[in-house]
């Protein structure tokens, strides 16, 4: 099988956009008892970079946040947040670096008895900035997100999608280099979470804040990412550009993940799949940018027995990605997956199907 040649991304972290990384995890280890929830993860992540951290529950990406701000402490490697080293200070070393690392939250955990201005406000008094300058702070944060005019309302007066803006205004407010995501829209609709990805990526290009989304949410990292790491039992097993690992995952579970993101072979033409028959059925990828010609050039060959049975184009970051399952006659299948190949194309042959799928 021959593998996706991928052509070069448009925007990818690596040390020479950035001297100093604002996330830098090195062979980082956390163990509870005799559990590894962490084994050996290393990570970069530049400034103004969003980047996804994408796994399955139970494996490692709340251990990871929580070692990221310091409230967990790994048992070895190292861990540090603009070039400084993390693990090993005191508690009262991580406070001012903590002030550094912005959090929101899957539910939220604003202060039901405070307005929305004081929730937002809260990080600054906390810090101990004078109160007219951190109700100045704060709506300046609840325009940016959208809440201009309900600085007097309570949480209980808000819909979930405008609690997450106060979340997000409240983590912006001590102006973080970094800002964790936890989960941050599994407890919304589709259309609310949309217009959480579409505000926290305008904040991205307009403050350049680094964001590090944790998620089990393909179509989260999707929409807002630039790159995308997968987890699995503690370990990172695949990490690059969005749409590359969209288009070629390398790891079991990253494929897995994308199940339901990438057009699959519909039952019922799995359920006629034979050993031997007339017509064999071709899986068929594509990440190249002449993706959408390569089905219109196949008529070309001069054969009519390739029928396209199902899938299409899709565009991940502006790269047309392509997944298709054809049928063709046994007789001209190596010629047409030489000249699939010849265009990038990975191809599968899945097995024979009736003359009539």
């Amino acid at each position: 099988m021959n593998s996706i040649v991928l052509p070069a991304t448009t925007r990818t972290f690596s040390p020479s956009d950035s001297v100093v990384p604002v996330v830098r995890l090195t062979d980082v280890h956390r163990r509870f008892g005799e559990t590894p929830a962490l084994n050996g993860v290393s990570l970069e992540v530049g400034k103004g970079e969003i980047v996804g951290l994408i796994g399955r529950s139970g494996a490692g990406k709340s251990t990871l946040i929580r070692c990221l701000n310091g409230l967990e402490r790994a048992d070895s490697g190292e861990i540090a947040i603009e070039g400084r080293r993390i693990d090993g200070l005191t508690e009262s070393e991580l406070q001012p670096l903590r002030r550094r690392i912005g959090m929101i939250f899957q539910h939220f955990n604003l202060l039901s008895a405070k307005t929305v201005i004081d929730n937002v406000a809260l990080p600054l008094k906390i810090e101990g900035v004078a109160r007219v300058e951190r109700l100045k702070r704060a709506r300046e944060l609840l325009d940016i997100v959208g809440l201009s005019g309900r600085e007097q309302a309570y949480p209980s007066q808000l819909s979930g999608g405008q609690k997450q803006r106060v979340g997000i205004a409240r983590a912006l407010a001590a102006r973080p280099a970094l800002l964790l995501s936890d989960e941050a829209t599994s407890a919304l609709d589709p259309e609310t979470t949309q217009s959480i990805l579409a505000l926290l990526k305008d904040i991205n290009q307009r403050l350049g804040l680094t964001v590090l989304l944790i998620t089990h949410e393909m179509e989260v990292v999707r929409t807002i990412a630039d790159r995308v790491a997968v987890i699995d039992a503690g370990r990172i097993v695949e990490e690059g550009p969005v749409w590359s690992v969209f288009a070629n995952p390398q790891s079991d579970i990253a494929a897995g993940m994308l199940r339901a993101a990438r057009p699959q072979l519909p039952p019922g033409i799995a359920e006629r799949l034979s050993t031997e028959g007339r017509h064999l059925l071709l899986a068929v990828d594509i990440a190249s940018p002449d993706a959408q010609s390569v089905l219109f050039d196949l008529a070309a060959l001069g054969t009519q027995a390739v029928r396209l049975l199902h899938g299409g184009i899709d565009h991940i970051q502006g790269q047309p990605i392509g997944r298709f399952f054809i049928s063709v006659l046994a007789t001209d299948a190596e010629r047409i997956q030489q000249f699939l190949t010849s265009r990038l194309a990975r191809v599968e042959v899945l097995g024979h199907v009736a003359d009539h799928a």
